[in-house]
């Protein structure tokens, strides 16, 4: 027996199954989720540090929201003129939300749905409410500065 192979880690359960998912997928599409090792750091995103400006809030509609999926961050608006702020990963499996539609917030991994008007969970299987993050306008642009 040679020395790398007694060497070598073995193959984590998590790997394996991601790794076989990825073969079925070969063959149509499929959308998975949690397939990052907990080692790997880009599978660990951390909220942006200090404010955030996102552009112009007319872009967030009346009684909707808007995903800015590169900063990782949901902006909505219940009522005119009143606008949150929420942490766009989803509390049940950390994917991103991918739209606001219908007054929620939705994930499209496994259907879990938020409020706009708070970030609290609608339909789960997500167990807990949104992060929030302070919002404000500032000469027409939205800054969001998360906690």
């Amino acid at each position: 027996m040679s020395e790398a192979t007694e060497s070598s880690p073995a193959t984590s359960r998590r790997t394996l199954l991601c790794g076989a998912a990825a073969v079925l997928a070969a063959g149509g599409t499929v959308t998975l989720a949690g397939c990052g090792s907990s080692g790997d750091s880009s599978a660990k995103s951390s909220a942006p540090k200090g404010p955030v400006d996102l552009g112009p809030a007319t872009d967030v509609p009346v009684g909707g929201g808007k995903v800015f999926r590169e900063q990782k961050i949901v902006v909505t608006q219940p009522a005119e003129g009143q606008f949150k702020a929420f942490s766009a990963k989803c509390t049940h499996a950390g994917c991103v939300v991918d739209q606001v539609k219908k007054q929620q917030i939705q994930c499209p991994c496994h259907g879990s749905r938020f409020a706009i008007a708070d970030g609290s969970v609608q339909d789960g299987p997500a167990p807990t409410p949104l992060p929030a993050y302070a919002v404000t306008v500032e000469g027409g642009n939205l800054k969001v500065t998360p906690s």
